[in-house]
């Protein structure tokens, strides 16, 4: 498994996205089950673990601690404060945060956190002062490297005077490129951050696998309620597929593979991290780093992406309102 650098902290090339197993994207998956995959993945080289407390709430992180109990200390876990899980809404005080760490090492059975991310910026505490509460936690051996989620360039640059960034976590795939346009991943690459693509296979979408007439459970599932899940939408960005298709079958892979070998293309310190709670699904995942695509590969997935529309924004109205674009 070839590694990747986010910052400071080396981590294999495909990290592993955990919270699918728990949460979002319909019932959770049984538990032995959950650990199994997450055992494979590190099996097959896999050595970063993305989880966050919200997801279940509690439950993901709960998993991964267990899951990783026995190689806990080669390899490394990422998670997720901010969102105030028990009122709504955020809540990213310094206060919160070190309270949040406290039980987030509980759960996950370790003594450090090795990527701490502020899940969405909390437009009510200066990110100087979240900043500022995470490198006391660095200093004290609590968390080893300090992230952030779903924030502007703008917010990075400021974070980053208080304390290095090491890498910033933001949706981006073959088919979402809102990275590329709002200058995160520029910001980024002049900063040395490094970048953690969440939903690098469109939430599920990009495998092609999906169709007009897929369901999604309203009471699991938040992808029911994005209009790029709608039944118009998942029809009309099947040409988005047929991109990634024309290629696989050429290199006689998986549209999937393509997706994620188009990420590992685009910068060396993009690390994607795909979910599943397949162990079928990891193996797919994990061929892609066997996958080559050359410059003229990448020119033609461009070319071909560039002649297409994406249709439906990438979350709801309510999700959107929380991500840092300013």
């Amino acid at each position: 498994m070839p590694t990747r650098h986010l910052g400071d902290l080396a981590v294999s090339a495909l990290g592993a996205g955990c919270m699918s197993i728990s949460a979002n994207y319909g019932p959770p998956a049984d538990k032995n089950q959950g650990i199994e995959t997450l055992r494979t993945a590190y099996e097959k080289g896999v050595t970063f673990f993305d989880t966050a407390e919200v997801y279940g709430p509690y439950t993901n992180e709960k998993l991964v601690g267990e899951a990783v109990a026995p190689f806990r200390n080669k390899v490394a876990i990422a998670t997720k404060f901010g969102f105030d899980i028990k009122n709504g809404g955020l809540n990213s005080r310094p206060e919160n945060i070190k309270r949040m760490v406290e039980e987030s090492l509980g759960r996950l059975r370790t003594d450090r956190i090795d990527l701490l991310y502020q899940h969405r910026v909390d437009p009510s505490v200066p990110i100087e002062e979240v900043a500022g509460a995470v490198k006391d936690l660095i200093n004290q051996g609590k968390v080893l490297h300090f992230g952030l989620s779903e924030a502007s360039a703008t917010t990075i640059r400021r974070a980053h005077t208080v304390h290095p960034v090491a890498a910033v976590q933001t949706e981006y795939s073959f088919m979402e490129r809102s990275p590329e346009k709002n200058e995160v991943l520029a910001t980024c690459e002049a900063l040395g951050i490094g970048f953690v693509p969440w939903g690098p296979l469109g939430m599920g979408y990009l495998p092609g696998k999906m169709w007009a007439n897929t369901k999604f459970d309203p009471a699991t599932d938040l992808r029911v309620g994005f209009d790029r899940f709608s039944e118009e939408n998942l029809a009309a960005n099947q040409p988005v597929i047929n991109v990634l298709w024309k290629l696989a079958e050429q290199k006689r892979v998986s549209p999937s593979q393509i997706a994620l070998a188009w990420l590992l293309a685009q910068k060396p310190w993009i690390v994607p991290i795909p979910g599943t709670r397949s162990v079928n699904h990891l193996n797919e995942n994990l061929g892609a780093l066997n996958v080559t695509l050359t410059p003229t590969d990448v020119r033609e997935l461009e070319a071909g992406f560039l002649q297409l529309t994406v249709h439906g924004g990438r979350m709801n109205e309510a999700q959107m309102q929380v991500v840092d674009q300013t």
